[in-house]
């Protein structure tokens, strides 16, 4: 991870939490190892929430509403796996066997990124993971080229409210142990299925069918391309 903190521009001085940042529940399980990143991604949210804040209060000035759409776009698991990504953060997380062979999920490198912030703040305190913070997502919310999708479904809603069509998700298939269930949901627009998605929770597999959906709908309208991390707007 030497590299990682050199790019990062931090001296850890508890090493072990960033073993425990990157190390998946199913690691855990197969080595015996103590503790998941889980409680480290959840302090990590909240870090980012607010270090997003703070810097868009401070140097915007739009309204509450406004704001809170902003940083909900730029603390989303898109524009965290964008991040994770930015820096590398697949080369370093820790998976079981079946978690390696399958491909490690986005959801996964995305939670990452939020347990670092999470091990950074611990570690080092607030001022440096509002550094570091900063320092990677302010060159996104500053370029208004550039704008994350947060709430697939939502956007769909939007993208068709004009032409007064229905929205439909249907359950197509669940399958997978308890402890690992695989959900696949198809999304119709008007009665025409659109997009199939599949995922970890009813929630996830809904979001990634309406993220086909768009896609399908808008491949000859705009330069909207959900498969990266993010859209360009025309400016």
């Amino acid at each position: 991870m030497e590299e990682l903190f050199k790019q990062l521009k931090i001296k850890p001085k508890n090493i072990n939490l960033y073993k425990t940042a990157f190390s998946h529940s199913s690691y855990v399980n197969e080595h015996n190892v103590k503790n998941d990143y889980e409680r480290l991604e959840f302090l990590g949210d909240a870090v980012l929430d607010l270090v997003v804040a703070d810097y868009l209060y401070s140097n915007h000035k739009e309204s509450e509403g406004e704001m809170t759409k902003v940083r909900a776009s730029y603390v989303c698991e898109n524009a965290n796996y964008c991040y994770a990504m930015s820096l590398n953060l697949q080369e370093y997380i820790l998976v079981g066997h079946g978690e390696q062979k399958e491909g490690i999920k986005k959801a996964i490198v995305a939670d990452i990124f939020e347990a670092l912030m999470g091990a950074i703040y611990l570690d080092l305190g607030y001022a440096t993971v509002r550094k570091v913070v900063l320092s990677i997502i302010v060159p996104y919310i500053e370029d208004p080229t550039i704008s994350f999708f947060s709430d697939y479904k939502s956007t769909l809603q939007e993208y068709v409210q004009t032409e007064q069509k229905s929205i439909e998700y249907n359950l197509v298939k669940e399958e997978g142990p308890a402890h690992n269930r695989v959900f696949t949901i198809e999304v119709q627009v008007g009665g025409i299925v659109y997009g199939r998605g599949v995922g970890a929770s009813k929630k996830e597999a809904e979001q990634e069918a309406a993220k086909e959906a768009i896609n399908k709908m808008a491949k000859n309208k705009n330069r909207i391309n959900l498969n990266s991390c993010f859209v360009y707007n025309d400016i």
